[in-house]
């Protein structure tokens, strides 16, 4: 078992499978009139991480489901990472998750079970850290492996961040680097540096469990994670739910260590160029490097932050006070003709 590389019995890996977002927004369409329901905060409207639902008690439910192929060679890992990456959304909207279903696809003739048991266990010792029970799920027999997490999460209603609530003025934060989907489509090329790599497994396999504090902030006005579409894809979410632009300083922006050691390469994962084809309108500034990063498809990447201007310090005081040291990376401002500029 130890020699099976499971990325090479996948066409895709981890959040790089998402389908491009231009082409999602034409699947989600439809003329079929939908039933309101006042309980539903969100939903499919606002692209955001999760659905939310009010329990009319000041507390709601937030319900996700987020899976994908292997993004690493080993089986406990991809356990691991694909757990991390699904509660994520659940921290994203400021909730704190209760419970998790596993979501598992497993080519049976090509792949012993054997194996499929310890992504199980990956996804267990996730769980264990988030203290919430894997408490079942579903499988079947799929031409590729896949798994993922169903997951339930609560969030007292005045707590709830969303994707869409950004207001003008409010400076940008990135609790994680990105550079993730690189790395692992380096690695999956055997061109991956083992340093560059464990960085890129220590990224993905941390939970963004400071989004249920985050939530509690009332100066932090807008929240998401930064996943398949890239950092330039999430920051366009809310840019345009919220009506407003951003202007971002690319030098600020946190990278992996050494990713200009493959950027030079141009090694980068395909779906890069499907989240710039459905960008590329809405953006301005963009280089041959920052293309590559801010495109690059996440997995369990880090959340973004929109913090109202004069609570920046606060802001950063708070992270630094849980060992987490970032700076500010951009600033939303008026709508103007282009959603981002980069400089």
């Amino acid at each position: 078992m130890e020699s099976v590389k499971l990325t090479q019995y996948s066409h895709g890996a981890g959040c790089g499978c998402k389908i491009a977002p231009s082409v999602l927004e034409k699947i989600l369409r439809t003329e079929i009139k939908q039933a309101r329901f006042p309980n539903l905060l969100v939903g499919n409207e606002s692209k955001d991480d999760a659905a939310v639902y009010d329990l009319g008690s000041g507390q709601c439910i937030i319900s996700t489901t987020d899976f994908f192929m292997p993004i690493v060679d080993d089986a406990f890992t991809f356990g691991e990472v694909a757990s991390a990456n699904a509660l994520s959304d659940i921290y994203a909207m400021g909730g704190k998750p209760i419970l998790a279903l596993a979501v598992l696809g497993w080519p049976i003739a090509k792949l012993p079970v054997e194996i499929a048991q310890h992504v199980m266990e990956g996804a267990r010792s996730v769980c264990a850290k988030a203290n919430i029970p894997l408490a079942g799920g579903h499988s079947i027999d799929s031409p590729e492996p896949i798994f993922g997490l169903a997951v339930t999460g609560i969030v007292n209603k005045k707590n709830l961040k969303q994707n869409n609530t950004a207001q003008t003025g409010s400076k940008l934060y990135l609790t994680k680097p990105i550079g993730i989907g690189i790395i692992t489509t380096a690695h999956k090329r055997g061109l991956a540096l083992e340093d560059d790599f464990k960085e890129a497994v220590k990224t993905m396999t941390q939970l963004n469990a400071i989004g249920e504090e985050i939530g509690a902030l009332e100066y932090v006005n807008a929240l998401t994670d930064i996943t398949g579409f890239g950092l330039l894809g999430h920051l366009l979410e809310v840019c345009e739910g919220s009506g407003v632009s951003a202007e971002v300083e690319y030098a600020s922006i946190p990278l992996l260590s050494n990713i200009k050691y493959y950027t030079e390469k141009m090694i980068y994962p395909d779906n890069t160029m499907r989240n710039w084809q459905s960008y590329q309108d809405k953006v301005d500034g963009i280089g041959s490097e920052s293309l590559l990063t801010l495109c690059d498809p996440q997995t369990s990447g880090g959340l973004l932050v929109s913090v109202d201007e004069d609570a920046s310090a606060d802001f950063e005081s708070f992270c630094k006070q849980r060992n987490l040291n970032i700076k500010s990376f951009g600033r939303l401002v008026e709508k103007k003709e282009k959603t981002i500029t980069i400089r």
